[in-house]
């Protein structure tokens, strides 16, 4: 313990410059966006590479599972391909309205927080492949999130498991809207709010991704309806939500890319300023 004393006395100084340092830089980040901006791309960069190598070794440890699931994938693909009447059911990119494949970036998830309140999920695409914020990203089964933020090699995205995170969904069967949101407590469960106590609401009812947004085209899955209840403040239903997606357990994903993005924020900005 003496030791560690005559050190710190010894490096006062030093160790008194250091700190103050670190109280500036941290200051300047938190105060000037153009900063924060930099330093969040260069961690991105840093913590992207590190969550890759550290991926390569998850996918080497879990080839059995991946592999069994490639099976089961290959056995469903040939059912719908003998089976005519489902053939227009295959390809993901039918059933995504106004979607070409050429507006799909693929991508792989490296690295997924689910165990706090604001999760992010990091992926191997980035600036370089296209990916830019706001973009929506989505699986086979259903949503994930939005892009937060990119570097050239990777990007963050905003999991659906964000206590922050809205998006706008629907009642597949009725087209009643809500905003979906995440309490914070189960992985397997979301909320929708704010839907009006007319709409015809059961259990096992699909939700759906709603339209009313430039970040994902109308009807993307989402999940079932488990229970509903009314929210004393607003007389609004609270639909609680079973997810398609098992967000513990994630692989490849796809970015949607919006061509109407950009035109429609700024109509929407033009008829806010009039």
């Amino acid at each position: 313990m003496q030791q560690i004393f005559n050190f710190i006395i010894r490096n006062s100084n030093r160790l008194l410059f250091l700190l103050l340092l670190g109280i500036s830089l941290t200051l300047t980040i938190q105060s000037h966006s153009y900063h924060r901006s930099k330093v969040i791309s260069s961690a991105n960069f840093l913590s992207g590479g590190v969550y890759e190598r550290i991926n390569r070794v998850n996918e080497y440890l879990n080839l059995k599972t991946e592999n069994d699931e490639l099976v089961l994938e290959n056995a469903r693909l040939k059912s719908l391909l003998f089976n005519k009447e489902d053939t227009t059911k295959l390809p993901l990119m039918d059933s995504l309205k106004g979607v070409k494949p050429a507006d799909i970036i693929v991508s792989k998830v490296i690295h997924n927080s689910y165990s706090r309140y604001e999760n992010f999920i990091t992926l191997s695409s980035g600036a370089n492949d296209g990916v830019k914020p706001d973009m929506g990203v989505i699986n086979s089964l259903g949503i994930i999130g939005i892009v937060d933020d990119t570097s050239p090699r990777y990007s963050t995205v905003v999991s659906i498991l964000n206590m922050k995170s809205q998006i706008n969904a629907k009642l597949k069967k009725t087209n009643h809207f809500g905003s979906l949101t995440w309490d914070g407590k189960s992985t397997g469960y979301v909320q929708l709010r704010d839907v009006p106590r007319l709409a015809s609401v059961r259990k096992g009812d699909t939700i759906v991704t709603g339209g009313q947004s430039v970040i994902f085209p109308e009807g993307i899955n989402i999940g079932t309806v488990e229970t509903v209840y009314t929210e004393t403040k607003t007389s609004f239903y609270v639909i609680k939500v079973k997810l398609f997606n098992d967000m513990t357990n994630l692989g490849h994903v796809y970015i949607i890319k919006s061509k109407d993005r950009e035109e429609l924020i700024n109509l929407e900005n033009k008829e806010k300023n009039e």
